[in-house]
């Protein structure tokens, strides 16, 4: 059982941030602007997030968890 457990849209957003940074982080990216644009969407989401907000420990639970679920490098 995972001890730290977060909400599905939680786990959707990290982890759709991760895809579009990773996307970004290619070379020559098919739509940088539109990448650019969603990523800081993403970031803001997560920022303000009332879950994640001022909890550090809490940010980097849920990117360790994306890890994991992914079994890739976290890149923020």
């Amino acid at each position: 059982m995972d001890a730290t457990p977060f909400p599905n849209d939680l786990v959707q957003t990290q982890r759709d941030w991760t895809t579009t940074y990773q996307a970004l982080a290619a070379p020559h990216p098919a739509s940088n602007t539109a990448l650019r644009r969603q990523l800081l969407r993403l970031s803001v989401r997560l920022w303000w997030d009332p879950r994640l907000h001022s909890r550090p420990a809490a940010r980097a639970a849920l990117r360790a968890r994306i890890r994991t679920l992914s079994g890739t490098a976290d890149p923020g």
